[in-house]
């Protein structure tokens, strides 16, 4: 799996996605041939490598990148109605499903990681090149690669409203998992540092959705003490590397 923190700094050699490829434990995909087989292998790795902040708060055994991918495709089919009739929902849910496929190498990296957002962005870049041009370069005729690269690319730039509304999906669905794990562990977790998330949602619509969700959490804590959003959270420079800063949301 890719290191987390193999940041580049120092000594430490570039990340390099062929290096990272030639780690994998299947042997190294064939890149270039006329068949999907070789990704749909790589593909197995979005099933077992496990989403990293959930970790930092002991729960080990907790969703996948493709869990969490899931999830979100199947959100994407409800939205709001006063958005539905403006949203290329199967664009959405296509979008969900694509836009962590590259962690499928670079692993999952958050913000506190020490991996800076321009370095990131080069490592999933680089990964989903290797993916739609190399492995599935002459699938198709590189249909498919390159639709996929595009739906990405989308996603990154963040510059059209199924964008907008995917990216916010990725917040609603952390915060829906935070909830879940807390109410799981009995209040024995505490996964407040996480509900900073609900200050990003964009989309008026979305936030409606993420207010509900950080109630059923104070409904559920109710008396008892637990970390809840706070400005000072939002605007912890890591996070504002990665995400802009709280004015700017």
């Amino acid at each position: 799996m890719a290191s987390n923190n193999d940041h580049n700094f120092g000594d430490k050699p570039q990340w390099d996605v062929n290096i990272e490829a030639a780690k994998l434990a299947s042997g190294v995909p064939e890149v270039g041939s006329e068949s999907p087989i070789p990704f749909f292998h790589m593909l197995e790795r979005l099933k077992t490598t496990k989403r990293e902040g959930w970790r930092r708060y002991g729960i080990n055994h907790g969703e996948s990148i493709s869990d969490h991918m899931y999830r979100m495709s199947l959100i994407c089919m409800f939205p709001p109605e006063s958005l539905a009739s403006r949203l290329n929902i199967p664009h959405c849910s296509k979008m969900a499903l694509i836009h962590d496929m590259a962690e499928a190498l670079v692993g999952d990296i958050t913000p506190v990681d020490g991996v800076p957002k321009h370095e990131k962005a080069r490592r999933e870049t680089t990964t989903m090149q290797y993916f739609t041009g190399g492995l599935l370069g002459n699938v198709n005729k590189g249909i498919i690669g390159r639709d996929m690269m595009e739906i990405w690319q989308e996603y990154e730039d963040d510059e059209t409203l199924e964008a907008h509304f995917v990216h916010d999906v990725d917040k609603i669905e952390l915060i829906l998992q935070m909830v879940e794990y807390e109410r799981f562990h009995k209040k024995e977790k505490d996964l407040g540092d996480f509900a900073w998330v609900s200050s990003r949602v964009k989309l008026p619509e979305m936030r409606e959705w993420s207010a509900q969700i950080m109630k059923e959490r104070e409904d559920f804590w109710g008396e008892t003490k637990h970390e809840s959003y706070s400005e000072k959270r939002a605007d912890d420079p890591a996070l504002v590397e990665y995400y802009g800063a709280a004015e700017n949301r």
